[in-house]
């Protein structure tokens, strides 16, 4: 997990930052996670820190998508976030080697505004976070599936 050490307007706390590439096969886009993101924000849970759109044309050429360039991706003008400046080439190069041709991809950078409250804690404790990362889906569900049932 990445943590960046961002200012926002004092010493204000700030919580663990993510970041996700979601996929789209066959460029089949349909911006019905931009709701949900949107949800998110709105909620407090997380702040938007960049967002950009990548595709891989049918000769392999990777390009950038502006979510206004996008009929689908509108969704997506209106979330609330300091969108920009931290998805850099390198990170669109590392995103698109991963795409198939004629495949799109969002690229997100979150802060997750949850933890931010024990990120401070655990830093007036002295505490050092020694490790963490996010379990995959299909691994947790049949994790979850092979434990007994409960009482």
């Amino acid at each position: 997990m990445m943590e960046f050490s961002l200012e926002r307007g004092g010493a204000m706390t700030v919580g663990p930052v993510e970041y996700v590439v979601v996929g789209f096969p066959g460029n089949n886009f349909t911006g019905e996670i931009a709701p949900e993101l949107a949800k998110l924000v709105e909620s407090g849970a997380i702040r938007i820190l960049d967002l950009l759109f990548i595709g891989k044309d049918a000769a392999g050429d990777v390009i950038v998508v502006e979510a206004t360039e996008l009929d689908a991706a509108s969704g997506f003008a209106t979330l609330d976030g300091e969108v920009g400046g931290l998805i850099g080439p390198e990170d669109i190069a590392h995103a698109g080697m991963a795409l198939e041709p004629n495949s799109s991809a969002a690229l997100l950078v979150w802060e997750d505004l949850w933890a931010a409250p024990f990120v401070d804690a655990l830093r007036k404790a002295d505490g050092v976070l020694l490790e963490g990362g996010r379990i995959s889906h299909e691994l947790i569900t049949s994790a979850l599936a092979a434990l007994p049932p409960s009482a």
